[in-house]
C-alpha cells in the first residue's frame, strides 16, 4: 500500500509540476525548467554521498577499527541480499544514522558515536537493517526524482517573480496566461512541492521499518531504538549539518514545532513504534 502511495504522491508532483508551468510561463518555460533542475540534480546523483559524508565529517572504517559494528552490517547485508556497504561514523553525540549512495553496489551507512555508545547491540542492528532498507528499495533515487520535480517548480515560481517585477510576464499575459493563476504558482505550487516530498519520504520510512523487523526478525528492538534516539535527540541537539538533509536519517535530527512540523520528513516516532509493536504481536504483517 505504501508502495502505491509513493507512485500516487509522484504523479501528484509531477502534476502540480505541469500546472505550474503552463500558468506561469508556458511550455517553453516549463522545459526550461526541468532541464536546468535535471541536470541539478544529476549531479546530485553522483556526488551527493561524497558531499553529505563531508558535510558530517564521517570517517570510514573498515574490519580493524570497528569490528562489531562492521560484523553487523556484514550479516545483515547477507540476509537483505546486498553487497557490504561502505561503513562510516560521524562525531556527533546525538544519536542518529543515514544512508546514502546511488544504487545498492555503491551503498553507504553512516552512524553517529552517539549511536554507537547510547543503543545496545540489538537496537544498533535494527538502525542498520533499517538503514539497508532504504539502500535495497533505492529510496535515495526516488527521493531525488522528487526533488527534481519539486525544485523545477521552485525555478519556475522565481522566474516568474523576477519576470514580473522586470515585467518579463507581459508575454505570458500576451499568450492568455491568467494573472491569478500565475499568482497561485508563485505563493502555492512551491508550497504544495515540498509538502508531497515530505509525504514521499515519510511512507519511505515505514516501508523500511518493515524490512528492518524481516532483516533482524527483532521488530521490538527497532522500536527501542527509535524510543531512545527520539528521546536523546531532544537533549543533544546535532551541531553539523543541514535540515535540507533531514530526510536522509532514520529520525529527523532538526526538530521543529507549529507550522514547520508540515515539513518533517518522518512520522512521529509514536506511530512507527506502534506498527513495529503490531509486527511483534502478529497483528500486523510486512510487505513482501
Amino acid at each position: 500500500m505504501n508502495r502505491v502511495k509513493t507512485l500516487m504522491l509522484l504523479a501528484t508532483l509531477t502534476a502540480l509540476m505541469m500546472w505550474a508551468g503552463e500558468a506561469l510561463g508556458g511550455r517553453a518555460g516549463l522545459w526550461f525548467a526541468l532541464a536546468v533542475a535535471a541536470a541539478m540534480n544529476l549531479g546530485a546523483y553522483w556526488f551527493s554521498d561524497r558531499i553529505v559524508l563531508r558535510m558530517y565529517r564521517a570517517r570510514e572504517v573498515g574490519p580493524a577499527e570497528a569490528p562489531e559494528l562492521y560484523g553487523i552490517t556484514r550479516d545483515l547485508a547477507m540476509r537483505a541480499g546486498l553487497p557490504v556497504p561502505r561503513m562510516y561514523v560521524i562525531p556527533e553525540d546525538a544519536p542518529n544514522a543515514f544512508a546514502t549512495g546511488r544504487d545498492p553496489r555503491h551503498g553507504v551507512v553512516a552512524v553517529t558515536e552517539g549511536l554507537l555508545r547510547l543503543l545496545d547491540r540489538h537496537e544498533v542492528a535494527g538502525v542498520i537493517a533499517h538503514e539497508l532498507a532504504h539502500i535495497k528499495h533505492r529510496d535515495t533515487l526516488i527521493m531525488g526524482a522528487a526533488a527534481t520535480l519539486a525544485g523545477a517548480l521552485s525555478m519556475l515560481a522565481n522566474a516568474a517573480m523576477w519576470g514580473s517585477l522586470f515585467g518579463a510576464s507581459q508575454s505570458s499575459e500576451e499568450e492568455g496566461s491568467h494573472p491569478l493563476a500565475g499568482l497561485l504558482g508563485v505563493l502555492v505550487a512551491p508550497l504544495a512541492a515540498s509538502l508531497v516530498q515530505m509525504s514521499i519520504s515519510r511512507t519511505r520510512e515505514f516501508l523500511a521499518d518493515e524490512a528492518a523487523a524481516r532483516y533482524t526478525g527483532r521488530p521490538l528492538s527497532l522500536a527501542g531504538a527509535l524510543r531512545k534516539i527520539e528521546a536523546w535527540s531532544r537533549r543533544i541537539p546535532m551541531e553539523s549539518g543541514s535540515p535540507a538533509t533531514a530526510h536522509l536519517f532514520i529520525h529527523n535530527p532538526f526538530t521543529a514545532e507549529g507550522l514547520a512540523a508540515l515539513f518533517h520528513t518522518h512520522p512521529p516516532a509514536e506511530k512507527r513504534i506502534a506498527r513495529l509493536e503490531a509486527l511483534a504481536s502478529g497483528r500486523v504483517r510486512t510487505a513482501a
